[in-house]
């Protein structure tokens, strides 16, 4: 967006009729609904995902549509897991051109640091119907343990 100088007097009228141009142009570019085009700004984060935590273990539920398994690769350190993977999308063809295109292709990554450490040498990956899930345990130091208290 320009800077644009703000004089008073009657050119005031044109100069917000051009901020208002602007600032729609603005909002259109980041929206994609709004014809922005392939060029446009998306805020998504891919995969889109969810994590759980029942007490013992961390769940990550990742959606990968159309993500080959194979292609997937999973690394979980002490508190850190990471998503690779490359979604690869048929051509439309020679002759044919989009009128819209919306399902990305290409290489993804994601990370995620996690509250507690994990065991990551019992961490369990399944892919279902194009969705990702992690099983975490956490790291024996990072379980609750009933402590008892012994009189004296």
């Amino acid at each position: 967006m320009a800077l644009i100088r703000w004089r008073t007097g009657n050119d005031v009228i044109s100069q917000l009729d051009h901020l208002q141009h602007e600032m729609a142009n603005l909002m259109a570019a980041y929206q994609p609904w709004a014809g922005g085009g392939a060029e446009t700004f998306r805020p998504e984060v891919y995969p889109p995902l969810n994590i759980y935590d029942d007490g013992e273990t961390f769940l990550v539920r990742a959606e990968v549509p159309g993500v080959d398994p194979k292609v997937i690769d999973v690394e979980a350190t002490a508190d850190t897991v990471t998503i690779r993977g490359e979604r690869v999308l048929p051509e439309a063809g020679n002759n044919a051109s989009y009128h819209r295109r919306e399902r990305d292709s290409g290489q993804f990554r994601r990370s995620l640091t996690l509250p507690k450490p994990v065991d990551n040498t019992k961490v369990v990956a399944t892919c279902t119907d194009g969705v990702l899930e992690l099983r975490l345990p956490y790291a024996e130091e990072a379980k609750r343990r009933k402590i008892t208290v012994k009189a004296s």
